[in-house]
């Protein structure tokens, strides 16, 4: 679902009212801890956290003019969407997580392999959130995505 918006500050001010404080509580918690280099901004046309074309000229191999995603935040029809690659990437932070989250809220946990789904804005885990985005800095998640996913040279 496209955003409706064409920059950060224009989506944050269309979110629904019925998730307007969660969703920007949820926002604020990522960008206040997101390691150096990253930054909020527009990502295949909704609110992302990327590594800018300044620190990552190469952008995302599906489509370079992106520059390369890490995390995103949605406002979709019935949840609000958290998605994470680092999740998607790393099997041990994924673990993590997942052993985590019972901690940090009561609501059940409600998860695609990137996506992580709030239904009930009252639960969202944000400490959990906040740890989970300070544990891969930029260099490392460069190089997490080179390894894992982007297309080898042709020989």
């Amino acid at each position: 679902m496209k955003a409706d918006g064409n920059t950060v500050k224009d989506i944050l001010n269309n979110i629904p009212p019925d998730r307007l404080v969660a969703f920007n509580k949820l926002h604020e918690t990522i960008v206040k801890s997101l390691p150096k280099g990253f930054e909020a901004g527009i990502s295949y046309g909704g609110l992302g956290y990327v590594v800018p074309h300044q620190l990552y000229p190469a952008g995302y191999h599906c489509k370079p003019i992106e520059p390369l995603p890490f995390a995103g935040l949605a406002s979709q029809k019935n949840t609000i969407n958290f998605y994470h690659m680092g999740i998607y990437a790393d099997p041990k932070l994924l673990d993590w997580f997942v052993s985590e989250y019972p901690k940090h809220s009561k609501a059940k946990l409600d998860m695609g392999k990137s996506c992580i789904r709030f239904k009930n804005f009252d639960e969202i885990p944000y400490k959990l959130i906040a740890e989970l985005m300070k544990k891969i800095s930029v260099k490392d998640w460069v190089n997490q995505y080179e390894t894992l996913y982007k297309p080898k040279p042709k020989k």
